[in-house]
Formats: C-alpha cells, structure tokens, sequence
C-alpha cells in the first residue's frame, strides 16, 4: 500500500496489483521491436486498467503515449507533435495537420532509435478521420522492418477494435503481430486486495466488492481510496449523493448506443431484473428484440446467450445475462431509481439496494463460483442447467474431460439452506450425460469463498 500526505490527510492510492503476464508479453514484444517493428493490439472495457498496464511496462522505457479525443484531425495533430517533443525531443518544424504525416515522421524516428509508441482509444480515429486508418496500414508496411518501433494500439470497445484488425475488408488486417484481451481481476487477485487493506474482512464484505465492481481495477482502486471495503459502507459510499457509481452505467454506454440507448437500456434493465427470454423481453418491449440482443452479444459484448449445459446448439431454452457485474448491478438497482437520485434522495435509493441485497448477491455468488472453479480448479467447462418445466435447476454443473470427473453444486448464502439430497435427485435426470464421469455432489456458500 502506497500511504502519501496531503493537506495533512492521509491519502490511501492502490498499489498495483496482478498483469504479470500481460506485462511478459509486452516485454517479449518490446524487445523483439527492437530489431524491426511489432503491432500489439491491447482490448478491454473501460475502467479495467489498460493504460495503467501500457505505462507500468514502459517505466524507465523511451516512450510515446498519444490519445485520441474525437476532435479535429489538426487539432488532434497539433497535440500530438507537442507530445512527441516533450517525450522524444522530436522537433517536428511547421504545423503539421494530417496524422498521415506525423505517423511517418515518427516511424522515421524509430529508424534512429528504438522506443515505444502507445495511441490509446485507437478506434476512436473513426470519428475523427476514417481514412487515418488506410495511411497508418500504408505507412506501417512501408516502414515496419526497419522502424524499430514497438507500436501498441490501445481501444475499448472491443466490436470496433475486432472490426479494424480482424474484418478482411479493412486495411488493418492481419497487421497486428499480438493481441491482448485485458480482463477484470480474478476473484483470488480481488481477495487479495481485501487482505491488503482489510485484512478482518468477511465474506459478505468480499461478495459485496465483487458484486459491484466484478473486478475493474477502477472500482475497487475508488472504494479503496474512499475507505470503503465493507459491506455496509460500500453500499453507502455507492449510492452516496456524489459517488461516481451513480451516473457510471449512462456514461458508459449512451454514447455507445446512439439514438437507440432507450431501447438497449431497457432491455438492459429488463434482463437485470431477471427477464432473461427473448420471449418475456418482447412481451414487454412491445417488438421483436433479436436484433438488439444480438448487437449487445456480438457488437457490444455486454450479454451473454446461456443455454443448459449439455444443451444442443440449437436449443431455445436461452436464457440471457448481463456479463458486467456492474453494469448489472446499475441497472437492477440504480437505473429503475433515476428519479429518486434526481430528487437527491440517496437515502431512499440506499434503503432498496439493502432491501434487495441479500436475494440479488445470492444470484451473484453463483457468478463468483463459477468463476473460482473455472480460474482455480482444474474443469474444462463450467456452467448451470434448467429442463424445459423449470422443475430441475442445477445451480453450477463444472466438467472435467480429461479426468473424467464433475462437479454439480447448489449455491446459498446460507448453508443451513443447502439440501444435497435435492441434489441428488436432480442429479439423477442427468445420468445419461453423466455416465462416463466420476461425480461429486457439493454445497457452496458464502463460507466457502
């Protein structure tokens, strides 16, 4: 824990924490930059920590870090050829307005000498100049194997980014050499943390924490510095009248949705409160929303289309669920209340995130333990299954296909609520599909975090 002074308060800062690999992976990169150029493409949502993780793999390293605002291309330009006089001494003569110039001048300078260069929210060049990209891939392979240059293209949303570097028809296909998916801490790296600045936490403290930040450094690093790292006071600090939790979720994704967010947003909602069938959510909205589910798993990665472990392909017993435990969290609680945080009454909005706690974080520490076994154990596929009646729910089903063996539990809060028998029971419908695994019957619970 890094502990600093100011104004004679003490300031907690979050260390850093985990990326081991990701930063070996940078470093081999690097270093193969060394000898001709490397593109690293680095994806991940906002808030998870991809540029804490770019700039602590450059410490004590000749970089350059540029990020793209959606402005105009000469004002965008005009910042740029600053940055690179500060951090490179590349004294650029002129005003330079077009980045097809200034990304030439800077491969030119990797010629002389190797160093890093780093263009963070890469895809946002989109809205500033389409083009940009057809003259970096230009330039790029007309200057790579001599351009000494590590060149690490940095986005959040991952559609957009997928679409630059993987879609055929754009020019920047197939240029990447590297690319890196950053995720949201593990659940042993989020444990960790709490032993760090709490280390008498419980469990409730921990599903609280996971509940809410799902593991973005940015989360944790805000209740961290705040004190918050209890169940009852990061429950407070989030729905105080000033918390950054409150207007997160809309300034996450308005600007992702366009003029459709109202849509997307309720459907959002509609899935948070545990509408999760396309039927019940069309029931509601009033139209066909296929379409939309669709651009929320494939375009925006925000959804998840689960089906019954053992369940064909083409089943139609989906069930969809909101892979960020935030923005989950946002729109169960938060979104639905707009009007209570308008009207300033935090303490009303407090009084329904306590009053749906403990049924909510019991849906969530099933997430949490699908996670675990799927990061600590040793289980091929992990999931959950449901008949068509709605009569036999298994609440975790984990698989190992090369032991042979598997793993069914039901997950409670309480333990005291946890019948293996039941249990059993269920297991029993599924004989045929377990027939050629050694298999365990176990109760998780809060106890067992």
């Amino acid at each position: 824990m890094a502990v600093t002074l100011i104004e004679g308060k003490e300031e907690i800062m979050l260390k850093f924490y985990d990326r081991e690999r990701e930063l070996e992976a940078l470093e081999r990169n690097r270093a193969l930059a060394e000898q001709s150029g490397r593109l690293t493409v680095v994806v991940g949502r906002r808030r998870v920590g991809k540029t804490s993780l770019l700039l602590k793999s450059v410490e004590g390293r000749r970089f350059l870090y540029l990020f793209v605002s959606r402005t105009s291309e000469a004002l965008l330009c005009e910042r740029f050829q600053e940055d690179a006089r500060q951090a490179l001494g590349l004294e650029l003569f002129g005003r330079i307005v077009r980045f097809r110039d200034l990304f030439e001048q800077l491969l030119l300078a990797g010629m002389r000498r190797h160093y890093t260069l780093i263009i963070d929210e890469f895809q946002e060049f989109e809205f500033v100049n389409p083009a940009i990209f057809s003259e970096i891939q230009d330039l790029w392979d007309r200057h790579k194997e001599r351009a000494k240059v590590h060149f690490i293209a940095c986005g959040s949303i991952y559609s957009m980014m997928t679409r630059i570097f993987e879609n055929r028809k754009e020019p920047l296909f197939s240029r990447q050499t590297s690319k890196m998916v950053l995720q949201p801490f593990t659940v042993e790296v989020q444990k960790q943390i709490l032993r760090d600045y709490h280390p008498a936490y419980t469990p409730d403290d921990l599903l609280c924490l996971y509940m809410l930040t799902g593991g973005i450094p940015k989360y944790i690093g805000q209740l961290v510095e705040a004190g918050a790292v209890t169940r009852e006071t990061i429950i407070e600090h989030a729905t105080r009248p000033d918390s950054p939790f409150l207007g997160e979720g809309r300034e996450l994704l308005v600007s992702e949705f366009g003029r459709e967010h109202g849509t997307y947003f309720a459907i959002l909602q509609l899935i948070a409160a545990g509408k999760n069938s396309q039927a019940e959510i069309d029931s509601i909205i009033g139209k066909n929303t296929g379409a939309y589910l669709n651009n929320l798993e494939n375009e925006y990665s925000l959804v998840r289309r689960n089906r019954p472990l053992f369940a064909s392909p083409q089943s139609r017993k989906t069930r969809w669920s909101i892979d960020d435990n935030y923005l989950r969290w946002w729109f169960r609680f938060i979104y639905p209340r707009q009007t209570v945080v308008e009207m300033g009454r935090t303490d009303l909005l407090r009084e329904f995130v306590e009053t749906g706690y403990e049924q909510y974080s019991g849906l969530v520490l099933e997430k949490y333990f699908r996670e675990k076994l799927m990061t600590q154990e040793r289980f091929t596929e992990v999931g959950s299954y449901w008949d068509n009646k709605g009569e036999n729910e298994i609440d975790l089903i984990a698989l190992n296909d090369l032991d042979r063996t598997a793993l069914m539990a039901e997950v409670k809060r309480n333990p005291a609520k946890i019948n293996l028998q039941t249990l059993a029971r269920k297991a029993e419908t599924l004989r045929k599909e377990l027939a050629k695994y050694r298999m365990e019957l176990r109760g998780l619970s809060l106890e067992d975090m």
